[in-house]
């Protein structure tokens, strides 16, 4: 399984970016997730999406702000960004795995990352 993150960029604050993760190779019964990690501090969760879309769950830092989708068809899981502040800044990188949840251990495979910035 291969993932490939993009969509990152500079944003002013309030403003919105739409990532995407494209994932090639048997995927179909994974749940994706986006993590995120800032300079200095931990890869932190932010949302998932099981595999047939019906599931999802975000972080509080994120909850009505963020709305994670996916096109099976295309193999593609997208994450919309609104109402983006300084502290979404980070690398934001995408996730497979059986397990899922909101545990770094739940992934099994990860993609290179996308790096956004939210700065005036």
């Amino acid at each position: 399984v291969q993932l490939q993150a993009s969509g990152g960029g500079l944003v002013q604050p309030g403003g919105s970016l739409r990532l995407s993760c494209a994932a090639s190779g048997r995927t179909a019964t994974y749940t994706t997730g986006w993590f995120r990690q800032a300079p200095g501090k931990e890869r932190e969760f932010v949302a998932h999406i099981t595999w047939s879309g019906a599931s999802t769950y975000y972080a509080d830092s994120v909850k009505g702000r963020f709305t994670i989708s996916r096109d099976s068809a295309k193999n593609t899981v997208y994450m919309q960004l609104n109402s983006l502040k300084p502290e979404d800044t980070a690398m934001y990188y995408c996730a497979a795995g059986f397990r899922g949840g909101s545990g770094i251990g739940g992934y099994d495979f990860w993609g290179q990352g996308t790096q956004v910035t939210v700065s005036s």
